[in-house]
């Protein structure tokens, strides 16, 4: 039986390439787990190991995705807050109420929703949405690595790391760079 609450949470905002990941969970009853906390404090293999005690549960989970195009025509914040709203909707169950991690909902979601600073801290289910989008992402961009093999996306998962950085500056930019972050990192190393 399920609590009807949805936590939601994204990752992959601050990436340079690749998209942003939402999940929204709804957990089972007594559902706890030694590493159920905020996914930025979990290792790779932690992370898992929630993520498939979810799966192996009555856990529901909804996804939703927004690519760098997305992100490139609407902005971050707006292609986080459809990949939310779509996490949402694709439940398989929806709930009565809906956390969602940090200070902005999804105008369709208003209603239904209030928004939590810190969430991933404060509640079980949007910890577990924070796993859940974490793992779903790093397992997306694994992938998009072997497409792409020279930006290291196995290793950096599109974050913005030096050797990413590099890379770009070597090769130049694949498709699925987000070109608003690359530009407007560009125009700040330019002002300074």
């Amino acid at each position: 039986m399920l609590h009807r609450v949805a936590g939601v949470d994204e990752a992959g905002r601050g990436c340079l390439a690749g998209p942003v990941v939402a999940a929204a969970v709804i957990l089972p009853m007594n559902f706890s787990h030694p590493f159920l906390r905020d996914s930025k404090t979990l290792s790779p293999s932690q992370r898992l190991c929630v993520f498939e005690a979810l799966l192996q549960s009555d856990a529901a989970i909804g996804i939703g995705m927004q690519g760098p195009e997305a992100i490139d025509k609407l902005n971050i914040l707006q292609a986080t807050l459809l990949a939310m709203q779509e996490a949402v909707e694709s439940l398989p169950t929806q709930p009565g109420k809906i956390r969602i991690d940090g200070p902005a909902i999804p105008p369709a979601l208003r209603s239904a929703a209030e928004p939590c600073i810190h969430g991933d801290r404060l509640f079980a289910e949007i910890a577990a949405a924070s796993i859940v989008a974490k793992v779903i992402r790093d397992r997306v961009m694994v992938h998009l690595h072997e497409l792409y093999p020279v930006y290291g996306w196995a290793k950096n998962k599109g974050y913005p790391t030096p050797a990413h950085r590099q890379a770009i500056q070597e090769f130049g930019l694949s498709p699925l760079h987000r070109r608003s972050f690359i530009l407007e990192k560009r125009a700040d190393s330019d002002l300074r």
